[in-house]
This record gives structure tokens, sequence and C-alpha cells, in this order.
């Protein structure tokens, strides 16, 4: 099976396992009736889930077997992304109107809407670490604390507003990478590590896996930014050449697209050689990080 089969049978996975018996807290009697359309379309739309299958994946290599907890792992993963992917489409930051191949969920419904399907999902993440089964307690304590970093303000969050700071502005290389490592590297990072923590995976464990992360991290904005000039809104399931439109500082308009390229090569190959030290049960992460560079949506 093709890595690129392998996501779309995980997706239709994930899409049953949210709206599923983990995530039934929000169809409570005391959630109102009229709000659990707007959740059930925020969960519903197809996505690329590189986030959650790092969970999985990065378990993998620390030890057979998958522990219970992974679900709830990935799952929280997911909805912070899902999350963040609602709130960057508001007007007052993005201002998109396409997300996964759908009109976003602002637009679907309204702002109001939007921001509470957003706050609420953030808020169910962590409740989905705290309900994991089979951690110890300082797994759970660990497995929080990396995802409250990953998602606040010196990391998901922070490089957003950096993100939208930066717009219409110069920035070198090393900036860019900085913003990059916050808004989108940070979350990956911590799916890599919430997999790893689950497993039990030893100081030294983690640290590889932290390095291979980071810069499939970066390697994945660098493809975004590459796409986004590239590809059209149809096969990227969101607004193509926005990027440019909002005069906003990527890789390619600093590197251009031969560099951007370049550089989203040397990132493979760095987070290749961090693998080193796994072995052969770090193959499947090396999968992921080929993949990454390759895609084409």
């Amino acid at each position: 099976m093709t890595f690129d089969r392998e996501l779309q049978r995980f997706d239709t996975a994930m899409q049953q396992l949210m709206a599923g018996e983990l995530l039934v807290s929000y169809r409570d009697s005391a959630v109102p009736r009229t709000l659990v359309p707007a959740i059930d379309y925020a969960i519903a739309g197809e996505g690329k889930r590189i986030r959650p299958i790092l969970v999985y994946r990065a378990a993998a290599v620390i030890a057979d077997g998958a522990p219970p907890a992974l679900d709830y792992a990935a799952l929280a993963l997911e909805l912070v992304h899902t999350y963040s992917l609602i709130h960057d489409d508001l007007p007052a930051m993005d201002d998109d109107d396409l997300r996964r191949g759908r009109p976003t969920l602002h637009r679907a419904f309204n702002e109001a809407t939007a921001i509470l399907v957003g706050d609420g999902l953030q808020v169910q993440a962590f409740s989905m670490i705290t309900q994991a089964p089979g951690l110890t307690s300082e797994q759970r304590v660990e497995m929080i604390a990396r995802l409250s970093e990953a998602s606040g303000f010196s990391g998901m969050v922070g490089g957003q507003y950096r993100d939208m700071e930066a717009t219409g502005t110069d920035l070198d290389l090393d900036e860019l990478q900085a913003m990059h490592a916050m808004k989108t590297g940070a979350l990956i990072r911590a799916a890599v590590a919430l997999g790893g923590i689950a497993a039990g995976g030893t100081s030294q464990q983690l640290q590889s896996l932290d390095a291979y992360a980071q810069h499939i991290g970066l390697a994945f904005q660098v493809i975004d930014d590459i796409l986004d000039v590239e590809s059209d809104s149809a096969t990227l399931g969101k607004t193509g050449g926005k990027d440019e439109a909002a005069h906003k500082a990527t890789y390619v308009s600093l590197l251009g697209l031969d560099g951007a390229r370049a550089e989203a090569g040397r990132l493979l190959d760095a987070a290749l050689a961090a693998m080193d030290a796994l072995g052969s049960r770090a193959d499947p992460l090396r999968e992921v990080a080929r993949f990454i560079v390759a895609r084409k949506h």
C-alpha cells in the first residue's frame, strides 16, 4: 500500500474516532443543540492527518504494539490543529473562505460560532489526555506540558502572531525559520513527543525524535510555501496564492522556488540523519519525512 493510500485510510479512521465515543462529551445534553452541527462540520472535514499519524509512528519506533493512550493523544493533536485552522481562517487573521475543500467554518456558519467551536476543541484536546488510559502520572503531566507549550504563546499562537506582524515586511532566513518553528513546527514536534512519551521512550530516544521533528516541521512549511505558488485551490483544498497576495514572507519569496526546494531537501537529509541512532525501527518515520517533502497537496 502506498503512503498516500494509507493516509486516506487513516483520515477515514480519524474522522470516525473524532465523531465516536471519545468525543461523546460534546453531545452531552448541556451542549446547545444548535451548536452541534457546527462542531460536526469542524471535525468532519478531510485532512492530511500528518500530526496524528506521527503520534502512532513515533510510538512504534519505541515499542511494539500500540499503547491504548495513542488514540487519545492523536485526537488531542488533531483537535488543537483543527481549532488553530478555524481561528487562522477568521477575517481578523488570514481571512480565508476555503479549508479542506469546503467553506471555512465562519463562512458556513458565522464568526462567533467559529470562535466558540475553536475554543471548545482546544479545551477538549487537553481533556483527551486526562482521559487517556494506561499512562503514569508522570507521562500524563509531561504530555500535557508538551502540548501546552507547543500550542501556546511560545509555540503556535506566538508563531501566528509573528506571521501576522511580519506581513508586508522582509525577513531573513533565520527570522523566517524561527517564526515557522513556532507556528508550524511546534505542533509537529509535540505530535512526535506525545507518541514517544506514551510508548515509554528514554531521554535519548526522545531527543532523537525531537531532532527529527524539528527538521520535518520546517520542511513541511517549506513545501506548503512552494505549493501555495505552484498548485491551485482545488488541489490544495484551500485558497492558493494567498501568501503572495497578502505580501507574506515565505521560503519562496526569500529563496525562490529552486532555493526553497533545495532547503526542503536539506531539511529532509537532516531529519533522516537524526534517525540514524534508532536504526531500522525508525523506517516508518523516514517514510513520513519523504512524503512531506514529495507531497503535492
